[in-house]
Order: structure tokens, then C-alpha cells, then sequence
């Protein structure tokens, strides 16, 4: 595996020319004008059960229609409930039904999480250049516009800039106490390298991404239905589950499996309370590949045992985490600027949601500080 982001580029549009992904693909095209103008729902309640389904794309079983639909289902179901002056709590029929069965064959809940919003969302503007800021493109949107847009690319570019870091996660995974020395080193200096990539990355997010716009215009489409206090009976996916309401975290960058895995790895330890529970729940949203990756990680590294005793090894080890502290410290920064100062202003669309819970139903300042601070506490001395 190297890194997380998909062997093929995402597709665009789907390989099969049917109806009905014809139009799952118009409406996911045409969310920008339709929420703008308050139509999502009306569009969505006069479908017929058939107008939006997958049977034929669960039949021929290509992964690349099948993760196209989940994002655009995602983006259509997400734009229904947050896409009005109040949030809707039940989805009709011809939405929920092809939904919930293209999230059941992703191994996701059926909800908008990381993978469709960001891991499977994007395509190169020119195909012949490798991907960077300059040459990403989102292939969803809600709104859209520069805000939406760079916010999103940023977190695909920190996740091809990971992409050597995770590669020598696994290598270091194999490692016991007889291999050399030299070898660990490269390891724990490849993933140093790699993640000091993703904090320069990371660090152009004001560049393109304004506070307001984000919390105002990009953040209220991505919440969940649990613990979240606007949908507090959480949500009914009609036709789907019993007809009884279902409670599922919203998308989140927790949901990316690059920090978890760098924690698995190198075994950065984090208290067991209610926050770790949460960061465990969270793999259930990501690809089930995802998270037996980080598990066979947190199951098989030495590097604890390998580096004890060993200056030259601790010094690679504490350069590691000091890029995983940093990235964590930016990321507490921005949710100051972001989310809690925002928060003080009215907005006239949408939600932007509390300074006290995250998209993904936290308290996540309180997460930010304490993993940032536990990560500073286990450099070796």
C-alpha cells in the first residue's frame, strides 16, 4: 500500500450510461444552483423509487462507479438534510434505498464521510502532471467555489505527500530487534521527511480557504446525525433500517487513517477515555482495507523495543513525532480561527454548528490539546 488515496484516479462519470446513474450524476452536478435556489428537496421528493438506482452498477461490480455513486449519493443525501433553513430528518425512499446499499457494498456507513468527501473526490486537471495544489480538481461540490474547493484539495495533497510515510509505517512494521540499525534509521527518516511535506502543505490553508467562508458556506453540509444536537432523534432513511432512526458521525478528518496510522506504527500511546473511544469509532468509517492496515500496524511494530538504547535511532524517532505534534498543533490553530471565532458571527445559510462539537459529533478542541500534548510527552530522552 502506498498511502491512501486511490491506486486509479476517481472517475468523473460512470463507465455504465444509464438512466438512472445519468441522473444521480445531473443532480450531484447541479447542487451548487439547486441549493442556491432551495430546490434539493423538491428535486429529491418528486423522484420515483427507481430514478436513482444502483442495481445495475452493484451487478457489474466496478469499484470505481460504485465509489462514484457513494460521493455523489453522499453529496445529494448531505445537501436534502442540511440544505434548508432547518435540517430535514427523514430521507425519501428513492434516495435513501440506493444509498444505503452502495454504502453496505463500501463497507461504510451510509453517511458522508472522509473517503467520499476527499479520498475519492478529486481528478488531475492535467493528467499528465502529478498532483499538487495547482492540479486538483473536486470532481463534488456543494456550494462550490475557492473556499470549498481548496479546502478539500488540501487534505488530498496531505494525503499523496503521506504516501512515502504510511510506505515506511508498514516497512517499519516488520522490523524486530536484529535488524540494522541503519535501515530503522532510513525508515523513522522517511516518514520525518514525508510528514514535514504534509506540514508545509497543511500550512496553505488560509492561502485559499477563508474562515468565514469555511464555517458559513462549507462546514454546515458535513455534519452527522449523532450527537448532534439539530438532529437529536437522528435521522430515518425511509423504506431503509425498519423505518427507525439511524445516528452517524459526520465527516471529519479524523476519519483520514494517516495519523492513526503514524500513532500505530510508532505506538504514540493515548489515554483511554471517552475521546479514544471516539478515534476508534471512527474507523468504522473509513475503507475497510483502511482499517486493517492501521490494526495490522498496531499489531506487529517494534519500534518501542528497536530504538531503546540507541541515540542516533531516539533522534530519528523524536524528529518523527515532533512533525506529528507540529501537524497536530496547526490543526488546533485552525479550529481556533475557524471554528470558535467564527462561531461569533450570524449566518444567513445554513449552520456552522457550536464551538463545542466538531463535525463529527466532539468536543474536539478538547481532543486537539490533549493528543497534541501527548504526543510532545513521549519523545525519548
Amino acid at each position: 500500500m502506498q498511502g491512501f488515496l486511490p491506486k486509479k484516479i476517481p472517475s468523473k462519470s460512470y463507465s455504465i450510461h444509464s438512466e438512472s446513474c445519468g441522473r444521480i450524476e445531473e443532480i450531484c452536478s447541479n447542487l451548487p444552483k439547486l441549493l442556491l435556489t432551495g430546490n434539493v428537496q423538491s428535486t429529491i421528493n418528486k423522484l420515483s423509487p427507481k430514478d436513482l438506482s444502483i442495481d445495475e452498477l452493484l451487478i457489474n461490480q466496478v469499484n470505481r462507479d460504485l465509489k462514484l455513486a457513494m460521493s455523489q449519493l453522499s453529496f445529494i443525501a448531505h445537501a436534502y438534510i442540511w440544505g434548508d433553513s432547518q435540517p430535514h430528518d427523514k430521507l425519501p425512499k428513492a434516495l435513501a434505498n440506493p444509498w444505503v446499499k452502495v454504502a453496505a457494498n463500501q463497507g461504510r456507513p451510509p453517511i458522508l464521510s472522509y473517503a467520499s468527501y476527499c479520498l475519492d473526490n478529486w481528478f488531475l486537471i492535467d493528467p499528465d502532471e502529478p498532483i499538487s495544489l495547482e492540479n486538483v480538481g473536486l470532481i463534488n461540490n456543494f456550494l462550490g467555489g475557492v473556499d470549498e474547493d481548496w479546502f478539500v484539495t488540501i487534505h488530498v495533497c496531505i494525503e499523496d505527500a503521506a504516501s512515502d510515510a504510511i510506505l515506511a509505517c508498514s516497512e517499519l512494521s516488520t522490523l524486530g530487534a536484529d535488524d540494522s540499525e541503519t535501515e530503522t534509521g532510513l525508515l523513522l527518516g522517511r516518514i520525518a521527511i514525508s510528514m514535514k511535506k504534509v506540514n508545509e502543505i497543511f500550512s496553505r490553508m488560509p492561502e485559499k480557504c477563508d474562515p468565514y467562508i469555511y464555517y458559513h458556506r462549507v462546514r454546515p453540509f458535513i455534519f452527522g446525525t449523532k450527537d448532534n444536537p439539530d438532529l437529536k432523534n437522528g435521522l430515518i432513511y425511509q423504506g431503509e433500517f425498519k423505518n427507525t432512526p439511524q445516528f452517524y458521525r459526520g465527516e471529519t478528518g479524523a476519519q483520514s487513517s494517516i495519523i492513526p496510522s503514524l500513532d500505530g506504527a510508532l505506538q504514540i500511546k493515548h489515554t483511554k477515555d471517552h475521546l479514544r473511544h471516539y478515534l476508534n469509532e471512527m474507523r468504522d468509517y473509513m475503507p475497510p482495507k483502511h482499517r486493517d492496515f492501521i490494526k495490522k500496524l498496531e499489531n506487529q511494530t517494534q519500534v518501542q523495543k528497536i530504538i531503546s538504547g540507541s541515540k542516533r535511532l531516539t533522534e530519528a524517532y523524536n524528529k518523527c513525532l515532533e512533525e506529528i505534534r507540529a501537524f497536530r498543533a496547526m490543526h488546533l490553530e485552525y479550529a481556533g480561527t475557524y471554528i470558535h471565532k467564527q462561531a461569533q458571527i450570524e449566518n444567513p445559510f445554513g449552520r456552522g454548528g457550536s464551538t463545542i462539537t466538531g463535525t463529527g459529533g466532539t468536543p474536539f478542541m478538547n481532543y486537539l490539546k490533549k493528543h497534541r500534548d501527548e504526543t510532545e510527552k513521549q519523545k525519548k530522552k
